[in-house]
């Protein structure tokens, strides 16, 4: 019999967690699974989503409290009788996680790509978010994390059950990713930002947030134009501290040298650029760019924090060097410049591991795996 999930997320944004549910939805055998989305009006997910059996709700969720919201979910998931829930967020995850429980009990599955006491919101709505979260986890059948310090989170800090806590790494989509077929994707992008092919390009990408760390990156790089003056720089990305990293680097005097690109959704043509990649991350859950620079093969320097210690072992599939740390960054970017043989070898060990470990494909059949069980009680 057919089973039906229904997805809740805000969709505010295009981030990691819409583009999971995405690659979720577009992944589930048609024959087996019906789908729902509830997510903003005209949210970026939904020009995402291919499976052509996937049904789509607005809600609002821009509002900090709307009892609206709770009343549309527990309606769509009774008048389509919806089979399990699955949300992730937690302004998202609070309305859908009542919604399920005054819906008669209808299986929960909740997705942890970061702990709520990380969220960026400031002292008050973090406050209320954990509060929100805390009181509604009791309606949780089963969290899905990415990262074994979430899985110890979630027990060691949450006081969950470790019975109701599964571990799915991210996977991405390794055929698009695919150092093959970069050479158009490079030539393009240099030409578009005026680098030619005797540079050396070095970037990092990201929504430009304090949890990024790209700062530590921009204070890392007068040094290495110290080293190598022909070096040109990239940043990435858009978001609220974009500004500061511009003024950050007028203070540093690297303004002509460092690149600022914007929001880009070209993100394999903009790597296929790029000789080295940074990510000078502080906190993360388990970022879906590390995997797709792993995935182009491309020699990576980035921050040994949660999360990505369990994507790159050190000198294996790239350099980790300790957060906040330019100094660092500095040394690990001039080791991989200085012995392109060894950087290409991590490039490569990196692409086998993706292919091994972090495959949609691999994360589609163990959600699958999660759901089963969860209709089977």
């Amino acid at each position: 019999m057919t089973k039906k999930i229904l997805y809740v997320i805000d969709g505010l944004e295009f981030g990691g967690g819409e583009r999971v549910f995405a690659q979720i939805i577009n992944g589930l055998p048609e024959d087996r699974f019906e789908t729902f989305l509830a997510t903003a009006t005209n949210a970026a997910i939904q020009r995402s989503i291919t499976a052509r059996n996937c049904s789509f709700f607005p809600i609002d969720f821009s509002n900090r409290c709307n009892a609206l919201n709770l009343l549309k979910l527990a309606g769509i998931i009774k008048n389509q009788q919806v089979d399990i829930v699955h949300g992730q967020g937690a302004r998202a995850e609070f309305y859908a996680r009542l919604a399920a429980r005054i819906s008669g009990r209808k299986k929960y599955v909740s997705s942890v790509a970061m702990p709520v006491e990380g969220y960026d919101v400031g002292a008050f709505r973090g406050f209320f978010y954990r509060v929100l979260d805390r009181f509604s986890e009791r309606f949780v059948d089963c969290f899905l994390v990415v990262s074994s310090a979430l899985e110890r989170d979630m027990i060691q800090t949450h006081g969950v059950a470790a019975k109701k806590v599964v571990k799915i790494y991210n996977g991405i989509e390794t055929d698009h990713y695919n150092p093959d077929a970069q050479e158009e994707g490079r030539r393009g992008i240099r030409r578009e930002f005026s680098v030619n092919e005797r540079e050396i390009l070095i970037g990092s990408l990201g929504r430009m947030v304090w949890q990024k760390g790209f700062e530590y990156f921009v204070r890392g790089i007068p040094a290495i134009l110290q080293e190598i003056p022909e070096a040109k720089f990239m940043l990435v990305g858009e978001g609220p501290l974009r500004r500061d990293m511009e003024n950050l680097s007028v203070s540093l005097n690297i303004r002509d040298q460092l690149v600022f690109t914007g929001y880009r959704s070209d993100i394999r043509d903009m790597l296929s650029a790029m000789d080295v990649v940074v990510i000078p991350s502080v906190l993360e859950g388990f970022p879906m760019i590390t995997l797709e620079v792993m995935a182009m093969e491309k020699p990576i320097v980035a921050t040994a924090i949660d999360g990505i210690a369990e994507q790159i072992e050190n000198g294996k599939e790239g350099l980790l060097v300790a957060p906040q740390n330019p100094q660092e960054i500095v040394q690990a970017v001039k080791r991989l410049l200085n012995d392109p043989d060894y950087a290409r070898l991590l490039g490569a060990n990196a692409r086998t591991k993706v292919i091994r470990e972090f495959s949609v494909q691999k994360m589609i059949t163990q959600t699958i795996d999660v759901y089963e069980k969860l209709c089977r009680r």
